[in-house]
């Protein structure tokens, strides 16, 4: 069983409080950063801007996702000019629709023009995939984020659809396949195995695999019983 830093692939924390990012920007395996208004409300984040600005005077070397905000496609795109300009590290964040459905392709087609980095998110379909395959300008670094955990919630299997996802990007020579939502630590094995280039993995998870990953299953099955007997004898428990 490999360790965090025999992977292949390329580990992105998916988090937003500011400790954990730090923290995990510093070591070796963690490759990038992603983060999402969604895990920014949940962490209190009050200022947008502020916040993405003070990661950025720390997160220098190592690429970041950071997303818009706005529902409205022209809005969006003077949000998306603005996050790209705070550091060449920086990967805008796209939505594959906004919240009425609307295609966001022509978006991302004309800021791939104008040499905006993309990380085009919230994509569960081939189709979506095959779409923004088509979009994407060929000479700009651009992220494609299929939340595979997500199609999991539903009772799809996500690694064919991964797999078919990866083969259209062969004609986007700079686009990389990120698997998204990752629920368990194995999920890192499986989508290192289906050919993905990135999985971001949000800080709780990654902590548990840099603790975890490769550990023989007789010494953990060892050390699950000396927590059930500590536990048993801490809490008082007779028959």
């Amino acid at each position: 069983m490999k360790s965090l830093n025999d992977l292949k692939i390329q580990l992105y924390a998916d988090g937003a409080d500011k400790a954990g990012i730090l923290d995990l920007y510093a070591k070796p395996y963690v490759k990038g950063l992603t983060t999402n208004p969604s895990l920014m409300k949940k962490a209190g984040i009050k200022d947008y801007e502020a916040f993405a600005k003070d990661i950025l005077q720390t997160v220098t070397a190592k690429p970041i996702s950071l997303e818009v905000l706005s529902d409205d496609f022209t809005e969006m795109k003077r949000q998306a000019l603005k996050i790209s300009s705070w550091a060449p590290n920086v990967y805008t964040k796209i939505p594959i629709t906004n919240s009425r459905g609307e295609s966001s392709l022509p978006l991302i087609s004309e800021l791939g023009r104008q040499g905006v980095k993309l990380n085009v998110t919230a994509l569960l379909t081939v189709q979506q995939v095959a779409g923004v395959a088509a979009a994407l300008n060929p000479a700009v670094p651009a992220v494609v984020s299929v939340f595979a955990g997500r199609i999991a919630d539903t009772g799809f299997d996500p690694i064919p659809i991964m797999g078919a996802c990866g083969a259209l990007l062969y004609g986007q020579p700079k686009a990389e396949l990120l698997w998204a939502s990752t629920r368990e630590v194995f999920n890192i094995i499986q989508a290192e195995e289906c050919g993905c280039a990135i999985i971001t993995v949000p800080h709780d998870i990654l902590g548990k695999a840099a603790k975890m990953m490769g550990l023989d299953l007789t010494a953990v099955s060892l050390d699950t019983v000396k927590g059930f007997a500590k536990d048993a004898a801490e809490a008082g428990f007779k028959l």
